[in-house]
């Protein structure tokens, strides 16, 4: 096959991909019947389902998500996007990453817990892949910029922090009770290996999107804890803490970025 057949075989593929993300999420967030996300898995999915848990309304990123991945999808289509170098090496684990998005919901509906764990792994490592491969090639326009470094930066950033409540609502599933009193210790320790984690991957790959999108979901998660539940003021403090140092970092990755750049 000719580069132009594979480029065309990617543009369809990720096509395919986005209308999978696109059905996967309303079977797995319960557009056809049956419960919401936050029943699922007895409501461990929910904002009270762990003390890592963002409050309700951070879910509201995902709105923005999906628009842009699907205006990624109409773009990426153009025959103009056909052979950029930037679409070749990205595209895709692009495609990869939609498919887990959508694979994500349909785990959490119909397997259990420990396989909505890896399916979210899964897709922090791609996504962190689509990153670091962007940061190899800059972006030649503001829609490129807007519609593979903004959105991609968005999810790549939720998800970080999707994944640390995901894991933290297996463990509550699934630890001892004694463990369990033990959640505020546990909560903040988790909280300063976020801290570290985001603060060096906005200052290594000098975006901002990620870490905006971390942010926002470490402020509602300190919202749940203060004033939701479970209820937990250490933790909550420090989610918030947590979120300033890597909202900060990304100020600092952005700004270098700007300087190496003139």
């Amino acid at each position: 096959m000719n580069s132009t057949g594979r480029d065309i075989m990617r543009q369809s593929t990720i096509i395919a991909a986005a209308v999978f993300m696109i059905i996967g999420a309303a079977v797995g967030g319960g557009a056809f019947g049956g419960e919401s996300v936050t029943e699922l898995q007895n409501g461990a999915l929910s904002a009270e389902g762990s003390y890592l848990a963002p409050a309700g309304p951070a879910f509201g990123i995902w709105t923005l998500i999906y628009l842009g991945l699907a205006a990624y999808t109409v773009w990426q289509a153009l025959p103009a996007q056909r052979d950029s170098s930037r679409q070749r090496a990205i595209g895709w684990w692009v495609a990869g990453s939609m498919v887990l998005n959508g694979l994500w919901l349909v785990t959490a509906r119909y397997l259990n817990l420990v396989a909505t764990v890896i399916v979210i792994a899964a897709l922090l490592a791609v996504l962190a892949r689509i990153i670091v491969l962007l940061g190899r090639d800059r972006a030649s326009g503001l829609v490129d910029l807007t519609l593979f470094d903004g959105v991609m930066g968005l999810h790549f950033g939720w998800v970080t922090i999707a994944t640390v409540a995901n894991t933290a609502a297996w463990l509550t599933q699934t630890v001892p009770a004694g463990l369990g009193e033990q959640a505020d210790a546990w909560g903040v320790a988790v909280l300063v290996v976020v801290a570290v984690i985001g603060a060096a991957s906005a200052l290594v790959t000098r975006r901002l999107a990620p870490a905006l999108a971390t942010s926002w979901g470490l402020v509602w998660a300190a919202i749940g804890r203060l004033s939701g539940e479970p209820e937990s003021t250490p933790i909550g403090i420090t989610a918030l803490i947590v979120a300033a140092i890597i909202l900060v970092a990304g100020v600092i990755g952005l700004l270098r970025a700007r300087r190496a750049a003139r």
